[in-house]
C-alpha cells in the first residue's frame, strides 16, 4: 500500500507541475522540511533549505513571466518538456521500490504522462484564449493555473488517493468532450 500511495502523491504532483513546473516541487520541500513527506532514497535533497530557496526563486520567475503577454508563449513552449521532466522526477522522489527499472518506469509513464497532459492542455488553453480574447484573458487563465498547481500540490500530498482519483474523472471527462466534439464535427460535415 505504500508503494500505491508514493505513486498517487507522485502523479497528483505530477499533474500539478503541468500547471506550474516550479509549485509542486516548492510544495514538496516545503512538506519534507516540516517532516510531513517522506522521499525515496536518492531524492532527500528536495527537502534541504537550499532547494527550497531553489524552487522559491523558480516558482516566483515563472509565475511573473506568466503574467507578460508574449512571454506567456514562450514559457509554454519551454515548459511543455522541463514539466515533463519534473513530473517524472517527481514521481521517482516518491517511489520507494528497490528495483531502479520499476521505479523510473513507473516514473515517466505515470509522472511524466501526466505531467505532459496537463501542461498540454493548459497550452490549449493559452493558445486558445489567445485566439479569442487577443490575450486579455491570458492573465486570468495563468491565476487559475497558478491556483490549480498549488491547490493540487497541497491535495496531492494531503488526500494523494482522492486527488488521483479527481485528475483520472477530470482526465475521462477531457476525453469524452473532445470525442463529443468530433462527432459534432463529422455529422456537420454530412
Amino acid at each position: 500500500m505504500d508503494i500505491l500511495l508514493g505513486i498517487c502523491i507522485g502523479v497528483s504532483l505530477s499533474a500539478a507541475s503541468g500547471f506550474r513546473v516550479f509549485v509542486p516541487p516548492l510544495v514538496m520541500s516545503m512538506a519534507a522540511l516540516s517532516g510531513y513527506l517522506t522521499l525515496a532514497p536518492g531524492f532527500e535533497w528536495i527537502g534541504t533549505y537550499e532547494a527550497l530557496t531553489a524552487f522559491a526563486i523558480a516558482t516566483a520567475i515563472e509565475v511573473m513571466g506568466y503574467y507578460i503577454p508574449w512571454l506567456d508563449h514562450i514559457l509554454d513552449l519551454l515548459a511543455t518538456p522541463i514539466a515533463v521532466v519534473t513530473g517524472t522526477i517527481i514521481t521517482a522522489s516518491m517511489f520507494s521500490h528497490p528495483d531502479p527499472l520499476l521505479q523510473w518506469t513507473v516514473a515517466v509513464i505515470a509522472g511524466g504522462g501526466s505531467a505532459g497532459i496537463f501542461k498540454s492542455l493548459t497550452s490549449l488553453t493559452r493558445f486558445v484564449s489567445t485566439g479569442t480574447t487577443g490575450g486579455i484573458a491570458n492573465p486570468i487563465f495563468s491565476t487559475i493555473e497558478l491556483g490549480s498547481s498549488f491547490v493540487l500540490s497541497v491535495l496531492g500530498i494531503v488526500l494523494p488517493t482522492l486527488t488521483t482519483l479527481l485528475l483520472a474523472i477530470l482526465v475521462a471527462f477531457g476525453i469524452a468532450k473532445i470525442w463529443q466534439r468530433r462527432a459534432t464535427k463529422q455529422q456537420e460535415q454530412f
